[in-house]
């Protein structure tokens, strides 16, 4: 079974039929890249596949586990979208970077936040031990607790520059946002995402925001990430690299999945007259 399975997923906007019926299987450290003309659904089947919308339809497995089914869907709690939506990271066009906090304190931020809900469970694990174990008292509770955040912080922190020099920021560890190229922030986005440690990493046109000269050091990170063997979902315009980097390539036309297939088989041997279309249209600047 594909490491992670869509089946049949639909959605619609009022009475705009936007998906309509995505299916497609990625297996572990497989990179797919989606390619397709704008309105054509990219970005709404990555925001489904993130649980940042709701498809009216279809199905989501991931590592063997159902994670969505709509015919469920208004039964989840919120609580249980957000464990599910740590499953996948996702890099967003435009940063969305933390102003107010500089490099480190952008990508370790989110784990901060996470570990209170961790500390609350550990918390209500050892009142539920001191019941049975008398050596558990209030005072050694809260010396538990505090050992335990300490060491959950310095791990984070400890992730968090390795995060810093993987991107190749070490030197603007203690910078913000604004006194950062679009590439920098670019690549602090994607050491951000990959600080929850997701299963799969999502990336929506991750180098459309920037310019040409800074698309390639984005580029170059991300292809570092496949020599790691990372899952990787990437909606792109860059042809070029979508070919070199993705082990599949799926083309949606009009929200559905219009011709997939190996780099080799939609560059180079395209069947539909869509694709293409699709193909001649888009600028030859990486050699496609």
């Amino acid at each position: 079974m594909a490491y992670l399975q869509i089946e049949n997923f639909k959605k619609n906007f009022d009475n705009v039929e936007v998906l309509k019926g995505i299916n497609l299987s990625l297996n572990k450290g497989e990179v797919l890249s989606i390619i397709g003309s704008s309105g054509s659904g990219k970005t709404t089947l990555l925001r489904s596949i993130n649980f940042l919308e709701t498809p009216d339809v279809g199905v989501m497995t991931l590592d063997g586990e159902q994670l969505f089914n709509a015919e469920n869907a208004k039964d989840y709690k919120d609580s249980e979208l957000r464990v599910k939506r740590l499953n996948f990271g996702l890099v967003f066009q435009s940063f969305h970077l933390f102003p107010q906090y500089n490099v480190l304190h952008n990508i370790t931020l989110a784990p901060t936040m996470l570990l209170k809900d961790k500390i609350k469970d550990y918390k209500k694990q050892l009142k539920l031990n001191a019941k049975t174990d008398k050596s558990l008292t209030r005072k050694v509770i809260k010396e538990k607790l505090l050992s335990f955040k300490k060491e959950r912080l310095e791990e984070i922190e400890k992730d968090g520059l390795e995060l810093v020099e993987k991107i190749g920021l070490s030197d603007k560890i203690n910078n913000y946002p604004c006194e950062l190229s679009g590439g920098q922030c670019q690549r602090v986005a994607i050491a951000r995402a990959l600080a929850l440690k997701p299963k799969v990493l999502c990336f929506d046109e991750p180098t459309s925001a920037l310019d040409p000269e800074l698309t390639g050091e984005v580029l170059k990170v991300i292809r570092s990430l496949k020599d790691e063997d990372r899952t990787m979902i990437i909606v792109t315009h860059e042809m070029g690299f979508a070919k070199s980097v993705s082990d599949k390539i799926i083309f949606l036309s009009e929200g559905v999945v219009a011709e997939e297939g190996t780099p080799t088989e939609v560059f180079e041997n395209p069947k539909s007259e869509k694709l293409i279309h699709f193909l001649s249209s888009v600028e030859n600047k990486d050699g496609i």
